[in-house]
């Protein structure tokens, strides 16, 4: 009688505590109290509207988000053991915990149905987020044309009680982001402090020559933070374009040349004569040789009519391919990609007016284009530029085509030295 109870402190948020460190839990405190101060509600909680301007994110996904941190009370207001549950589960919980709240992050109407118009919401969210600098003149139809292609990886294979419109299944989820690693990314770091490193929201700064007119590059930003998805932090700073047929001609050798300027790690793209994009992230040089060669890194990738991401599946070792000068017919020259001599997931011939591309297990990929056939109406080729270790190697190595000088020389003796054969 007369015992004064204090309120029970929720267990989850006692769990939670346990996730984090000391500091970590301080910084957290420090955090709140600031936006909770910006939202004038005597520190006792954070506003939707500040919460979504300090962690940018922006539309139905940042109030989707902010209903799901506060444990869909809706009354608005934020606490700090919200704060401390929600990013106990987002950021430390275990890996079908974190993918569990990203699923139902995508659900941004709240209606329990995955569907097409939820995944528009959240990738428009993304763009406005990551490509703020867009105008409404430029980036309208531009962006509706890339979303559509997001949009086109995605399956729909749930079937709803009472609705004509399918649902994204946990299974498709997990599917949708295993091709588009990057939209992954970007739901997997909203909470994290919004700085220029945050995972998800990197895209690199597409560098070429003035004289080059943009409206010829294939690569788009939206395109290079796809591809930039499956890379590491390091390789997303700048990308240089080394090689564009419009300019440099359909010329194995001029292409050999030219990408021997960055000696690292390039992103080759195709758009063929059937409309398709589609093209390789090779880890190592191109450099010739009689087998296959490459690493795990090196992956394949689709950018239109859909986008999506084919890494190694670790069924062979077949990754890159780069003959220069055989006479043998058991091996081509060209470039390719996975699968095996004359079956590639992705092939050029030395020729660069045909190749071909086929199923693949090497990355687990389907043919890339309409047909196994392709005849590319635009290459290019961008290096992947890491400070501090183009320069070291460029006082190392000559170009590729010195490398091979003595092919060069057989080649000059015969007239060939600047054809493409």
């Amino acid at each position: 009688m007369g015992n004064a109870q204090s309120p029970s402190i929720d267990p989850r948020f006692t769990s939670a505590t346990r996730s984090f460190t000391q500091n970590e839990l301080e910084n957290l405190k420090s955090l709140f109290v600031s936006l909770a101060a910006q939202s004038q509600s005597n520190c006792k909680f954070i506003s939707p509207s500040v919460f979504k301007a300090y962690f940018r994110i922006p539309g139905s996904l940042g109030q989707r988000m902010f209903d799901l941190v506060t444990q869909k009370r809706n009354d608005q207001e934020l606490t700090f053991e919200d704060l401390v549950i929600t990013k106990g589960i987002y950021e430390k919980g275990s890996r079908d915990e974190i993918e569990e709240f990203i699923y139902q992050l995508l659900d941004v109407t709240g209606d329990g149905v995955w569907g097409r118009f939820d995944l528009e919401a959240v990738l428009i969210a993304a763009f406005d987020a990551i490509f703020p600098s867009k105008n409404a003149e430029t980036g309208l139809s531009s962006q509706q044309y890339i979303i559509r292609v997001f949009l086109n990886t995605a399956k729909f294979s749930k079937q709803v009680e009472g609705s004509a419109e399918n649902s994204m299944s946990f299974e498709d989820f997990k599917s949708w982001c295993s091709f588009i690693p990057s939209v992954r990314k970007f739901l997997g770091n909203l909470l994290m402090p919004p700085d220029p490193g945050r995972l998800g929201f990197q895209v690199p700064s597409l560098l070429h020559s003035e004289s080059v007119d943009s409206n010829l590059l294939i690569l788009r930003k939206e395109y290079a933070w796809h591809i930039g998805g499956a890379l590491a932090q390091n390789e997303l700073e700048e990308w240089k374009l080394l090689y564009h047929s419009s300019i440099d001609g359909f010329s194995f050798y001029t292409f050999l040349g030219k990408i021997s300027i960055g000696e690292g790690s390039t992103v080759l793209i195709i758009k063929d004569k059937e409309g398709y994009i589609y093209g390789g992230y090779a880890s190592q040089p191109w450099e010739r040789h009689g087998d296959f060669y490459g690493d795990m890194k090196s992956f394949i990738f689709q950018l239109y009519p859909q986008a999506s991401i084919f890494r190694p599946t670790g069924a062979n070792g077949n990754l890159q391919w780069c003959a220069v000068n055989f006479s043998s017919e058991s091996i081509p020259n060209g470039l390719g990609f996975g699968g095996r001599v004359n079956h590639f997931g992705l092939f050029l011939s030395a020729s660069f007016d045909q190749g071909h591309t086929f199923t693949c297990s090497t990355f687990g990929s389907p043919c890339l284009s309409k047909s196994n056939q392709v005849y590319p109406e635009v290459i290019e080729c961008w290096g992947v530029v890491i400070k501090g270790v183009q320069e070291e190697k460029s006082d190392i190595k000559g170009t590729v085509l010195e490398r091979f000088k003595e092919d060069r020389h057989m080649l000059n003796l015969v007239g060939l030295a600047n054809s493409s054969e």
